[in-house]
């Protein structure tokens, strides 16, 4: 008499709920928080910090000692009152220069020392080859080629609205004086300043125009999470929990019971210990074959191999705290979660507040300004770098406190991953062989 068929697979509704419940949450939340973090920058803007830069010593004009360059700086103060798109910082060229070697600046205007003189002799019947002062527009892709850009457009719009300012006085000054001016003259002396563009932290021309560290840290946060999957299933696979295939082959080894605090302190062994391979790699990849530009080759070195580390501890933890629910948990909290608030791309201050607040902790917005500091501002400890270090110790606390308490905790209550013969009930009694 033939066997009964087994019911279709595709029939179960446990299935297809399962299934449709983890891609629901997956295709929502990757689409609210990726989208939802760079929809619209300019109407999230503000405090974008930007340095108004006066070293103009200005000069004597018919008696009158005048500064045309706190002029400039006072007006475009004025301007932007009740505007908190921008944080105008008035500096010196010093402290602008410094902010802008530690992306704390995301660019600057910068009023030389003789505008005051060179405007004055726009309108001097003694200049006969007058020269038009200049302003210089400061921009810094290592704060991030978008920000930076939003910055260089705001600063120019600025610059050019001061020149029209100073032309229509120094027109109305002509006028009053009865100078008889050309066409070209009136021209001049309408839009009087040069308004000229130049990089105030130039990068390497293998820096990703300013991006390099943020897709350096990603390769490290990936390495580490792939690296934290890798480690489980063949650590599982060798304890005999899980099943390997080959193509058509199975491998499946002994069940060994094991503790699920052996089994973490196992995989942590393994990731730390691998995040050395890993990391080297990483670096010889990016800085050894593709040429990226980047200094301090052994400070890069240990950071890229303990940020692998690290964010693979932390992944571990999830997996051996949640099991197969993990795996989404650290998706979402290395990746999804991590991408739009880490700054790189989009500035944390075009960002919507809830992205703000993810900033603060999660980990990629820290790798990064520790990458950052390492790759473009000669490793300054202020620029990004001991907070990086200062939360890479952090993270390596919780996620060694969460996972091994965790399981722990299960261990504690009897949760074993197999149900043990009654005779091999407790965690007292030695595992059947060493792992």
């Amino acid at each position: 008499m033939p066997s009964p068929q087994p019911p279709s697979v595709l029939r179960s509704p446990r299935l297809w709920i399962g299934s449709g419940l983890i891609l629901a949450v997956v295709a929502a939340l990757f689409s609210l928080l990726y989208v939802g973090g760079n929809v619209n920058p300019k109407g999230h803007l503000r405090d974008l910090p930007v340095a108004l830069v006066n070293s103009d010593k200005g000069a004597t004009v018919q008696g009158k000692r005048l500064n045309a360059g706190e002029q400039v700086v006072s007006g475009i103060k004025k301007s932007a009152e009740g505007n908190n798109s921008f944080d105008w910082q008035v500096l010196d060229r010093e402290e602008a220069d410094k902010k802008l070697g530690q992306g704390k600046l995301f660019g600057a205007i910068v009023v030389p020392e003789n505008f005051t003189a060179s405007l004055a002799g726009l309108s001097s019947p003694q200049q006969t080859k007058p020269v038009r002062p200049t302003i210089t527009v400061l921009t810094n892709q290592s704060a991030g080629s978008f920000g930076s850009s939003m910055a260089s457009t705001a600063t120019q719009k600025a610059a050019h609205a001061a020149s029209a300012q100073l032309g229509q006085q120094l027109l109305k000054q002509a006028n009053a004086q009865g100078a008889k001016l050309t066409p070209a003259s009136q021209l001049m002396l309408a839009d009087p300043v040069s308004v000229q563009v130049a990089d105030g932290h130039p990068l390497g021309t293998h820096s990703a125009m300013g991006l390099s560290a943020f897709y350096y840290a990603l390769v490290l946060v990936v390495c580490g999470m792939l690296g934290a999957n890798a480690i489980i299933s063949q650590v599982d696979t060798f304890l005999g929990y899980l099943h390997t295939d080959f193509g058509p082959f199975r491998q499946r080894m002994p069940l060994r019971h094991t503790s699920r605090v052996r089994t973490l302190a196992v995989d942590s062994v393994l990731m730390v210990v691998l995040s050395l391979v890993m990391g080297s790699l990483v670096e010889l990849a990016t800085v050894g074959i593709l040429g990226m530009d980047a200094s301090h080759l052994g400070l890069l070195w240990v950071y890229s191999v303990t940020t692998v580390a690290v964010v693979g501890l932390g992944a571990l933890a999830l997996l051996r705290a949640f099991g197969v629910p993990g795996m989404l948990l650290s998706t979402i909290v290395f990746v999804a979660m991590a991408v739009p608030s880490s700054g790189s791309t989009v500035p944390l201050q075009a960002l919507p507040d809830f992205f703000r607040v993810l900033s603060e902790f999660e980990p990629l917005r820290q790798i990064t300004g520790g990458l950052r500091s390492i790759l473009y501002y000669g490793a300054q400890a202020d620029a990004g770098l001991t907070r990086a270090w200062a939360s890479l110790g952090i993270a390596l606390a919780a996620a060694l406190v969460f996972g091994f308490g965790m399981t722990w905790f299960y261990d504690r209550k009897g949760l074993h991953r197999v149900p043990r013969p009654a005779d091999e009930a407790t965690d007292a009694e030695p595992v059947p062989a060493a792992v």
